[in-house]
């Protein structure tokens, strides 16, 4: 999620458009698409199709209400749309480290999430004469590697494909509220417990958060991604959670926001898991789509992992 994205991941307003949809539609897609049966199936289907790098973007726009988006970042980033598929890389950031797994297994298409090159449109006039642009650059020419950001394809899904991914890496889909599955509602737990459930869950070293760790919470608001202060402080006073969880955000903004409230006695908590963190199922739910629409064409999702580190 980034700024100008409401709860379900639509770039035309907080409250406008897919705010509201079936639950059954989210469930299912995180039951299905998560389930090991399922991704196990799509290996053994063999096919003798074969698709471009345009072919296999068109099909996944095709998923998406209202098709084609006429102002997107979603581009293509390297290589050409014509380029024949030998093999597909979903994953956060098209990394150097991506990069050099995508050309150990033989694939030349990658589809990132996040931006390649540093900035949201991938702007790179600014980049021209710099040493690591220039290397990461020459290293997809040289094995002829596509990459294709789909972030506002996947977020414009009914139901959003990030929210699906992560409600199924936590085993959430249950608990997800029927108009809007990024309202969830669990059985009653503690701050604590409701942290080392998602670290476990999402694989996440260490989370940063505000409120006691032994507050009863039950409602969860789930903002993957940067939703940026505006909408998340908009979001707390409008659904009321116990406690908001997003991928990252300004400490000048949400996480003061937050700390005010509990000092004017709110029962309010909040955890930061991390940008990356927070997205990557969505990269995951990519790999089940693939392996479901594409299925005789190799796909694997390589995780791009934290840039940072903790001491």
């Amino acid at each position: 999620m980034e700024p100008g994205e409401n709860l379900t991941g639509s770039s035309s307003g907080f409250t406008r458009r897919k705010f509201i949809y079936n639950v059954s539609a989210a469930v299912g897609a995180g039951v299905v698409l998560s389930s090991p049966l399922f991704a196990q199936a799509a290996d053994f289907i063999k096919t003798d199709e074969s698709y471009t790098v345009k072919q296999i973007m068109d099909l996944f726009i095709k998923d998406v209400p209202g098709g084609v988006k006429p102002n997107t970042v979603d581009t293509l980033k390297a290589g050409s749309p014509d380029t024949k598929v030998t093999g597909i890389v979903t994953t956060m950031f098209a990394n150097i480290a991506v990069i050099r797994n995508a050309i150990d297994l033989g694939a030349n298409f990658i589809i990132a999430h996040e931006p390649t090159f540093y900035n949201h449109e991938d702007n790179t006039d600014w980049l021209q004469n710099d040493a690591v642009y220039r290397y990461k650059v020459n290293l997809l020419k040289q094995h002829n590697i596509a990459v294709w950001r789909n972030h506002d394809y996947i977020h414009s899904l009914v139901p959003d494909g990030v929210t699906t991914g992560v409600l199924a890496k936590l085993d959430w889909q249950k608990y997800a509220d029927q108009g809007i599955p990024n309202i969830i509602t669990l059985p009653k737990t503690t701050l604590k417990g409701l942290i080392a459930h998602t670290k476990t869950k999402l694989n996440i070293e260490k989370v940063r958060y505000i409120g006691d760790p032994a507050q009863k919470c039950s409602r969860v608001l789930l903002l993957p991604g940067a939703a940026g202060g505006t909408r998340q402080i908009e979001a707390i006073d409008k659904y009321k959670p116990d406690v908001l969880m997003v991928g990252e955000l300004s400490e000048w903004e949400t996480a003061e926001y937050v700390r005010d409230a509990l000092a004017k006695g709110d029962n309010l908590s909040l955890i930061v898991l991390g940008h990356i963190a927070s997205e990557e199922p969505g990269s995951e739910f990519m790999l089940n789509w693939l392996k479901e629409k594409v299925p005789g064409i190799k796909a694997t999702h390589v995780p791009s992992g934290n840039s940072l580190r903790f001491m």
